[in-house]
C-alpha cells in the first residue's frame, strides 16, 4: 500500500489564521482558516509547491473564475477569493462546508430513498445551471459534494471542468466508477449527457453504498470497472425500498450510450420529482431562475410578476416511464396524482392561488432561494363521448384525446412523443441506403435516433439531428433501420417506426 503523502505546509494569508487540516488531494491541501473580517471559517484550497507548472496554473485559475460564475447556485460550493500567497502558490477561499460530505456518508450511513431524491433532484439544478453558461463539470461523484451548515448538497472541484460542445479531451483527474464510457474510451468525448450518467452514478452509490459496477468482495480493478463500466447491464440496487421507477430513472440516465439518456440534468431531476410524487412525498423544488421566454426589451418591465396567479397544466406520467416532461411548472410540494388506470384521459390544471416560503427547506445559510408552493389544485375533468350504440350490435368504444400540455410560449402539444412517418430508404448507386422520415409534429429542438435492426440483440441507436441517415452499403440485400423522435426534454417516441429498403 501506498503510503500517505504528509500534507504541505498552510501558507501564511493576510486577514486569516489557520485552524487545521481539512483534506489532502492530488494537486492541492484544503485547510481551515478563521477569517479576521467579516469573522467566519472558510475552506482555503492551497495548489502544492510541487505542481506549479503553466498547465496546473491555468487549470487553478479556470476553477477560480468557473466557481464564481455558479456561485451563487444555493447547491454549488461558494467562492470568497482567490489569490497568490506570499511564497508563490495560488489558492482559492470557498465556503466551508461543515458537515460529513457525501463521501463519507455514503460508505458508512443508510440513506434514505427520501433524501436521495432530494439531494439528486438539488444536484441535478446544480448541474444544469451549470451547463446553462456552458459548463461541464467532468467529475461528478460523492467527494465532490460537500454538505453545508444547513444540509444541503454543494457541489465542488470544478477543476478538470470543461465548455459545453469541448467536452472531449483528456480525462486526466476522472474517477472511474463514476464516469460514463465514452470518457473512458482511447478518444473521450463527451457533453452535457455526461454529466447526467455521472449525476445518475453517484446517486446509485448514496443507495447502494458502494459505486455503481463495484462487485463486494470481487475484483475492482481499474480495468475490472472499466469493463464492467462498458459492457455490463447496470446492477440492482438491493433495496426492497427502492421502487422501480427510480431504478428506471437511474438506468436510463446511465445508459452505455448517450443518445439513451435523459438529455438534460433538468430532465433527469423532473424524473425523479415524479417519482417522489408517486410516493405521495413533498416534491423537491428546482434552484433555476423562472426566466420569461423571451427577455423583456430594454426598459420594459416584465410581463408578469412572480406573484401573479398562473395556470400550469400538469402531466402525468406512468411510472415505468421515467422521464418527465419539462412543462413550465412551478415548484410545488404537492403534484395531482395520477388518474386511475380505467379513468377517461382527462386535462388538469394547476391553479397557483397564492405562494409562500418552501417550509420543508432550512431557512438561512447561504442566501437559499424561497420556493413558490401550490396552494391548491383543481382538477377539471373532461367531457368523455358516449359511444353510439346501435340495435343490430355492440358499441364502438368511445373515442379518446391525446394528452397535452402548454409549453412556456403558450404552444399546446401532444404529452405523447408521436412516432416517426413516412419512413422509406432508396438505395444509391454505390449500394449505400438513404433512409428519410416525417416528424408529424415537430418541436423546436427535436433530434432523431435512429439504429440498424439486427438479427440478435437491440440495435445500436445513433442521434442525428436530421429526418434522414446514409447507411453505407450493408453488403445484403435488405437493410432495416429502426427511428424514434427525441424531444429537448429528453422524451422519445414510445414505438420507434421500423422500415426497410432492398
Amino acid at each position: 500500500m501506498t503510503a500517505r503523502r504528509e500534507p504541505s505546509a498552510p501558507p501564511t494569508l493576510p486577514g486569516y489564521r489557520y485552524v487545521r487540516l481539512l483534506g489532502l488531494g492530488g494537486f492541492a491541501d484544503v485547510f481551515l482558516y478563521r477569517q479576521d473580517l467579516p469573522v467566519r471559517d472558510v475552506a482555503v484550497k492551497v495548489l502544492l509547491a510541487g505542481s506549479l507548472d503553466d498547465d496546473v496554473r491555468e487549470r487553478f485559475h479556470a476553477e477560480a473564475n468557473l466557481m464564481a460564475q455558479l456561485s451563487h447556485h444555493p447547491s454549488i460550493v461558494t467562492i470568497h477569493q482567490a489569490a497568490i500567497a506570499a511564497d508563490g502558490r495560488p489558492y482559492l477561499v470557498m465556503e466551508y462546508c461543515s458537515r460529513p460530505g457525501l463521501a463519507q456518508r455514503y460508505r458508512t450511513e443508510h440513506i434514505s430513498v427520501h433524501e436521495a431524491l432530494r439531494i439528486g433532484i438539488r444536484l441535478a439544478s446544480a448541474v444544469e445551471a451549470a451547463h446553462r453558461v456552458g459548463i461541464l463539470h467532468r467529475d461528478i461523484k460523492p467527494a465532490n459534494v460537500l454538505t453545508t451548515d444547513f444540509g444541503w448538497p454543494a457541489l465542488t472541484d470544478f477543476g478538470i471542468a470543461a465548455t459545453v460542445g469541448q467536452g472531449g479531451g483528456a480525462t486526466v483527474g476522472m474517477s472511474i466508477p463514476w464516469s460514463p464510457p465514452e470518457l473512458l474510451a482511447e478518444h473521450p468525448t463527451g457533453d452535457e449527457r455526461s454529466d447526467v450518467y455521472s449525476l445518475a452514478a453517484t446517486i446509485y452509490s448514496l443507495l447502494a453504498g458502494r459505486t455503481p459496477f463495484e462487485v463486494p468482495g470481487g475484483a475492482n480493478s481499474a480495468q475490472d470497472l472499466v469493463t464492467r463500466i462498458e459492457r455490463t447491464p447496470l446492477p440492482a440496487i438491493g433495496r426492497r425500498d427502492v421502487p422501480p421507477a427510480l431504478f428506471a430513472v437511474l438506468e436510463r440516465a446511465m445508459a452505455k450510450h448517450p443518445s439513451r439518456r435523459y438529455a438534460s440534468a433538468q430532465a433527469v431531476a423532473r424524473a425523479l420529482q415524479q417519482v417522489e410524487a408517486d410516493l405521495n412525498l413533498p416534491v423537491t423544488p428546482l434552484d433555476l431562475p423562472d426566466l420569461p421566454a423571451h427577455e423583456p426589451e430594454p426598459g420594459r418591465e416584465p410581463a408578469q410578476s412572480d406573484d401573479a396567479t398562473r395556470l400550469r397544466p400538469v402531466v402525468s406520467v406512468a411510472p415505468t416511464a421515467p422521464a418527465a416532461p419539462t412543462w413550465a411548472a412551478v415548484p410545488t410540494s404537492t403534484i395531482a396524482p395520477p388518474p386511475p388506470a380505467d379513468a377517461p384521459d382527462v386535462e388538469r390544471d394547476v391553479v397557483v392561488l397564492g405562494q409562500t416560503d418552501d417550509e420543508d427547506e432550512p431557512a438561512g445559510g447561504r442566501g437559499r432561494v424561497a420556493t413558490a408552493v401550490v396552494s391548491g389544485l383543481v382538477v377539471v375533468a373532461a367531457v368523455v363521448a358516449i359511444a353510439a350504440v346501435t340495435l343490430g350490435g355492440g358499441s364502438d368504444p368511445a373515442p379518446t384525446s391525446t394528452p397535452e400540455y402548454t409549453q412556456p410560449d403558450g404552444a399546446v402539444v401532444q404529452a405523447q412523443v408521436p412516432s416517426p412517418t413516412s419512413l422509406a430508404g432508396k438505395r444509391q448507386a454505390d449500394g449505400s441506403v438513404v433512409f428519410t422520415w416525417s416528424n408529424p409534429q415537430p418541436l423546436e429542438g427535436d433530434r432523431y435516433t435512429w439504429g440498424l435492426l439486427q438479427t440478435t440483440g437491440e440495435p445500436d441507436l445513433v442521434i442525428v439531428d436530421q429526418p434522414t441517415v446514409v447507411v453505407p452499403d450493408p453488403g445484403k440485400d435488405e437493410v432495416c433501420i429502426e427511428v424514434s423522435v427525441v424531444r429537448a426534454d429528453g422524451r422519445s417516441s414510445e414505438q420507434p417506426t421500423q422500415g426497410c429498403a432492398s
